[in-house]
């Protein structure tokens, strides 16, 4: 993500008086693809495919996204055990997100993970971030729908950070959200980097203002950040979390990269998540 959005803003003086400059922005920072990683066909071996229907307001078309399902061992057993919407970043599919929603299923949620359009097996379109937001929500209800009276955590990682804020700021209905390696906005990010002081954040219309919308969410919320994140600085991090007015934790993870945090930090994750959320 760091080395296009960087290519973003060498291109930013050609394009800025061109219509595709919003085109080529989505490209940029989804980088939408079917591609995952290697641990993650294995991760995903044992969870079921999942298909979402919904018409698009976006769009105007048919939307058809497709997500993992990964129930933990307790679901069927306790009427109250917590479902969870596992929201990835860009790049890789929700495959390449399955051994990420594994180690949520071991801390004890049933996960569903799901591909934004563009992605994997969902609708082939190029994803923006209005569209994010809908392909999230409409996962949000399915859940809803499907497992009613089921406790709903929200969780996104990098990019799919920001749309999960957006997501809890737009519900009532969500027990907690957790987001890990996420930033304040896409702005901020380009200007965390060496050369960010060049005026570019009026031609960024893929913006996600993440830390405008943090403080709607109504449910406790966990900021967790790797102190070796080299992608999303922590401090970007920690100025999301003190944006945040509710119940809140930040858990900053020693060692934690912007893609192995989640594997480094599973302890501190289990204690957090017993504080914040009362779950064990």
């Amino acid at each position: 993500m760091k080395r296009l959005l960087l290519v973003l803003i060498a291109a930013v003086g050609l394009l800025a008086g061109c219509a595709t400059l919003d085109e080529k922005q989505r490209q940029w920072i989804f980088q939408p693809s079917d591609r995952s990683w290697s641990r993650g066909a294995e991760a995903a071996a044992g969870m079921s495919d999942v298909w979402i229907e919904f018409a698009s307001r976006e769009s105007g078309q048919p939307v058809k996204l497709h997500g993992l399902w990964a129930p933990h061992a307790d679901f069927e057993r306790r009427a109250d055990a917590p479902i969870l919407l596992y929201l990835h970043g860009a790049r890789w599919n929700v495959t390449g997100s399955a051994f990420r929603m594994q180690r949520m299923q071991e801390l004890g949620f049933s996960v569903l993970g799901i591909d934004y359009r563009g992605f994997g097996k969902s609708t082939a379109d190029l994803p923006s971030e209005a569209m994010a937001y809908e392909d999230a929500r409409a996962a949000w209800d399915w859940l809803g729908k499907t497992y009613p009276g089921r406790p709903r955590y929200i969780f996104g990682h990098s990019l799919g950070g920001a749309i999960a804020i957006d997501l809890a700021a737009q519900v009532g209905d969500e027990a907690g959200t957790l987001v890990e390696g996420t930033f304040t906005s896409i702005p901020d990010v380009v200007s965390s980097f060496k050369w960010g002081w060049l005026p570019v954040s009026p031609l960024i219309t893929q913006r996600f203002e993440a830390v405008q919308r943090v403080p709607a969410i109504g449910s406790p919320l966990l900021v967790v950040h790797g102190s070796n994140d080299r992608l999303i600085p922590p401090a970007l991090g920690q100025r999301l979390f003190d944006a945040a007015t509710g119940k809140k934790a930040f858990v900053l993870v020693e060692g934690g990269s912007h893609h192995n945090t989640n594997s480094v930090g599973q302890a501190q994750y289990r204690v957090a998540i017993a504080e914040l959320f009362g779950l064990r």
